[in-house]
Parts: structure tokens; C-alpha cells; sequence
């Protein structure tokens, strides 16, 4: 057990890996270099070797321990629970080592980022898996396992349950509980502008899917632990093959108008953001003197 390493090192440790990746491989990938390592002084293994501290020792098949119950990322107290006992046979450690420490609790907390940087760091993997895929989004307001947005290039009826039913066999990701699937251009990150398309494009009656599968250790809400309820949503525009009406035309501003807009921010004294927006209070105000001109 390794602790107080270069971030990216200890980010890979709690990456999603296939069980044939080695961690100090993919933190060598992602840092550019090597990490460096040395021979432990008691277990066959190698160690970091900038580590503040090692603990060395062994686990033996079997033997297990009352573990908890701990304040967790879920923000709630997990259960006690039987886990393997870690039986030490030495500490080695650096001169004034400094322990490391996070805090976890209700989102968002310390380890929010450690959940986004898998989110971005895999994107291309997944979209290798599912190529339909364009983004996707874990909320951290979900502790990223409860919830998922995905924005897809949808191209038959019904792709959108297609790719849920694939998030929820995919690795880390079949721990989900709900999948929320939009267009593609759509921004996932935008979790107003995906209210709208869940609210406007959704018939529950047609679009909802009701699954069961594996949900996460730490989730206290099925009945049965590590199994329960999926649930999907397909907020994607519907095509008269997938039982729709015809599909109304969506509301988007032209391009040139947008312009005219913004170039014009400044004749009624309303300063303009950095990205080009203009403040909230005298928004519609401006747009309304726009419109009579």
C-alpha cells in the first residue's frame, strides 16, 4: 500500500482498468515517463519509489475482518461489512513523510475530480467500445455511478435503447442506474439544456425502460445488495418508425442574427462577458429594443 504519490499516480490506482492493465503502466502512459520504482523490503513487489509511505505485507484468501462503517463518497455511512485483512510485515518511509489524506462526504467533495478525470481519460475508450457514442457526462451530484448522459449520432429506431443496454454491460459503467440518451448535438455538460430535451422529447409511456442489472457496492437502495433497478430514458428526437408523430422543427436562431445581435449589444449600454454573452438583467432588455428597430 502506497501512499503519498505524484497525482498521477495515485489517480491511476483508482482507475477503471481491465484486470490485464497494469496501473503503473497506464500512470507511466499518462505522465509521459516511467514511474520509478524499487523492490519492497519484505513482499515480492515493486513500490514507488517516491512514496511517502509503504505498508508491506499479505492477504490470505479467507481470512476476513469487520471493516467500518465508514463516512463514504455516497454521503452516507456504509455498513460494517466482512473484508480482507491486510496483516503487515513492514512500513517504510521518507524523511518527514507527510500522510495523505482526502475528504470525502456529500458531493461535491475532494474526490469529484477523480471521477471527472476518469470520465475525460476515457472517453476515447468507450467511444471505441460504443462508436455511436459522441459524449458523455457522469454528474457528480450522482457520485458518477448513479447516473449517466450520453449524447449519441443516433442513425435507426430505437439506437438510443441500443446504447443503453451497451452502457449497462461496459465495464465500470453496467453499475449505473440511469441513462439519460440525447442527440448529438446536444451538451451533455449542460445539464439545463438536458432537462429541456429530457422534459420536451420523453413520452414515459414510450421512451422509459425499465432494466435490472449490477449496481454498486456502496448503494444502499435496492433491496438485494450489489442487484436491483436500471432505469433509461431516450430524450433523442423520435422518427415516425419509432411510433411519433410528425416531429416538430426545433426553435434555433440563424447564425447571422446571432451577429446582428451581438454586435449590437453596445448601442444600448449593455456591457458584453468575455465569451461574447451579455448580462443577465439587461439581456432582454436590449433584445426587445432590437426587435422594434
Amino acid at each position: 500500500m502506497a501512499l503519498g504519490l505524484d497525482p498521477v499516480t495515485a489517480y491511476s490506482a483508482s482507475a477503471p482498468l481491465p484486470k490485464h492493465i497494469d496501473e503503473f503502466m497506464l500512470a507511466g502512459f499518462l505522465r509521459g515517463e516511467p514511474v520509478e520504482v524499487v523492490k519492497a523490503k519484505t513482499v515480492d513487489l515493486d513500490v514507488p519509489a517516491n512514496a511517502e509511505i509503504v505498508l508491506e505485507g499479505t492477504i490470505e484468501k479467507g481470512e476476513l475482518g469487520l471493516e467500518g462503517p465508514f463516512g463514504d463518497h455516497t454521503g452516507y455511512y456504509t455498513a460494517a461489512e466482512p473484508f480482507p485483512v491486510f496483516r503487515l510485515s513492514a512500513i517504510t518511509m521518507r524523511r518527514d513523510a507527510v500522510y495523505p489524506s482526502i475528504v470525502v462526504g456529500k458531493p461535491v467533495q475532494e474526490d469529484a475530480w477523480l471521477g471527472k478525470a476518469t470520465e475525460r481519460i476515457f472517453l476515447p475508450a468507450i467511444k471505441l467500445t460504443v462508436p455511436e457514442i459522441v459524449d458523455y457526462d457522469l454528474p457528480v451530484a450522482g457520485a458518477f455511478h448513479n447516473c449517466v448522459i450520453v449524447s449519441i449520432k443516433k442513425a435507426f429506431p430505437g439506437h438510443a435503447h441500443k446504447v443503453m443496454h451497451a452502457i449497462w454491460g461496459l465495464g465500470m459503467l453496467s453499475l449505473s442506474k440511469a441513462v439519460v440518451v440525447v442527440d448529438a448535438h446536444v451538451n451533455v455538460h449542460d445539464y439545463g439544456e438536458v432537462f429541456f430535451y429530457l422534459g420536451a422529447n420523453v413520452d414515459p409511456k414510450r421512451d422509459v425502460v425499465i432494466a435490472e442489472g449490477p449496481l454498486d457496492h456502496l448503494d444502499h437502495a435496492p433491496a438485494m445488495q450489489f442487484f436491483g433497478g436500471k432505469i433509461g430514458f431516450d430524450a433523442t428526437a423520435k422518427t415516425a418508425a419509432e411510433g411519433a408523430r410528425e416531429w416538430p422543427e426545433e426553435i434555433i436562431m440563424a447564425d447571422e442574427i446571432r451577429e446582428l445581435v451581438d454586435s449590437r449589444w453596445g448601442e444600448y449600454g449593455i456591457p458584453a462577458h468575455a465569451d461574447g454573452g451579455v448580462v443577465e438583467n439587461g439581456s432582454r432588455r436590449g433584445l426587445r429594443q432590437l426587435l422594434r428597430r
